[in-house]
C-alpha cells in the first residue's frame, strides 16, 4: 500500500498513519495479526513518539476505511491485519496463541449452501477454529 492508498480510503497522509501502515505491510505471513498493544511496542522500539490511543484511532480508521480487517479471536485481544482482498480463515492456538491462514473451497461452498438451505444472502462471514499447534501439541 502506499500513500495514494490513504488518500483513496479518504484519509489524510500523516506520519503515524504511514508508520502504523509500514508495520503492518513489514509483518510475515506468520505474524501479520498485530494487537494494537503491539503495534505501539514496535512503534517504541522504533523511537517513534506515537501513543497507544492514537495507535488504536489509526487501526479503527483504517478498519472504518476497509484497509485493515479486525478478528476477535476467542480469549484475547482484537487482532489486527491488512486487508489483502483475499477471503480467509483462521485456525488459532489456544496455548500459545499461533494463527494460522487457510483457505478451503469445499468449506466455503458448504457454507454458501447451508445459508441458501436456511433462506440467507450471505454478506460476509467468518471462520475461526481453536486447537493447539503442533509445538504445542508435542511439549504437553
Amino acid at each position: 500500500m502506499e500513500t495514494q492508498d490513504l488518500r483513496d480510503a479518504g484519509l489524510k497522509v500523516t506520519l503515524p498513519r504511514l508508520k502504523i501502515l509500514e508495520i503492518l505491510e513489514k509483518q510475515s505471513d506468520q505474524d501479520r495479526h498485530l494487537t494494537a498493544e503491539q503495534v505501539y511496542k514496535i512503534l517504541l522500539s522504533e523511537d517513534e513518539e506515537i501513543g497507544l490511543a492514537t495507535v488504536y484511532r489509526v487501526l479503527t480508521q483504517f478498519e472504518a476505511a476497509g484497509l485493515v480487517c479486525r478478528h476477535h479471536f476467542e480469549g484475547g485481544n482484537s487482532v489486527f491485519e491488512l486487508n489483502k482482498g483475499l477471503h480467509h480463515d483462521h485456525i488459532m492456538c489456544v496455548k500459545c496463541g499461533r494463527v494460522d491462514e487457510f483457505t478451503d473451497e469445499v468449506i466455503e461452498k458448504r457454507q454458501k449452501a447451508i445459508a441458501k438451505e436456511l433462506g440467507y444472502e450471505l454478506t460476509d462471514h467468518s471462520l475461526y477454529l481453536y486447537g493447539f499447534c503442533a509445538d504445542c501439541k508435542q511439549s504437553s
